[in-house]
């Protein structure tokens, strides 16, 4: 009787097994800031709920709907935004869903900064005057853009990569639920959330509050950095950002 087959699978299930209960998770970051260091435009309690109840919601889903496929959780974000169609359809929704609104909120909070605002300097800036006339004009547009979202979803203002030096090009777009520019091979450099629960403790219903005093607590720092290291690694693009994390 040959006992060596059998051993030999059991111990190829085992290993799968180990693999399997190895593979990464995604995990909820903590807030760069304290909940009350955006005062008074975002409030604590906003910011509280929105990061530890809002955000963290789509991690736990993200990780429940990706818990019998080990293979695809040690994908990064960018990866699950962008490959779909190499997703099972029984889960592929709830990680679409899931991974945008992880993926969002994660550079979302990158990108806000207690004592921010101001106007964004260096290469950034020149881009925002040639590609929109002056910073006033493009905030007037972002804004406006912001406002006409239906329902829930996000405004950005993302680059879109050209050929050669300096053939890169800006523009404002927004996107339904959680969905991300990289969906459209769009850079991502800013964006703020108009979902309600980003702001409606506070503002109620004024939308266009909201967005015109979000502008206090921009990180244009980061924004710029963005802008002219888009294959800088993050935490949540460990790949060299957007464009190339999601081939990873």
């Amino acid at each position: 009787m040959d006992l060596k087959s059998p051993r030999t699978d059991s111990s190829a299930a085992s290993a799968a097994n180990r693999n399997a209960a190895n593979a990464p998770k995604h995990v909820l970051a903590p807030l760069p800031y304290d909940y009350a260091a955006l005062e008074p435009h975002i409030d604590a309690r906003t910011m509280m709920l929105h990061h530890d109840k809002h955000h963290a919601s789509y991690v736990e889903k993200l990780n429940a709907a990706l818990e019998p496929y080990a293979e695809l959780r040690g994908r990064s974000l960018p990866w699950l935004m962008v490959n779909g169609d190499e997703i099972p359809q029984a889960i592929r929704t709830a990680v679409r869903n899931n991974a945008g609104g992880h993926l969002n909120h994660s550079l979302f909070w990158t990108l806000m900064k207690p004592k921010g605002g101001g106007d964004p300097g260096g290469a950034l800036g020149k881009a925002i005057t040639q590609a929109f006339g002056n910073i006033e004009a493009f905030r007037k547009a972002f804004d406006d853009a912001g406002g006409k979202v239906f329902g829930s979803g996000w405004v950005w203002l993302a680059m879109t990569p050209g050929k050669g030096a300096g053939k890169s090009s800006l523009e404002i777009l927004t996107t339904p639920g959680h969905d991300n520019p990289i969906q459209q091979g769009k850079y991502p450099l800013l964006v703020n959330d108009v979902w309600e629960h980003a702001y409606y403790l506070k503002h109620e219903n004024r939308r266009p509050d909201y967005l015109k005093g979000w502008w206090s607590v921009v990180n244009w720092p980061t924004v710029e950095q963005r802008f002219e290291n888009p294959d800088q690694p993050t935490e949540f693009e460990p790949a060299g950002g957007f464009l190339h994390g999601a081939a990873k």
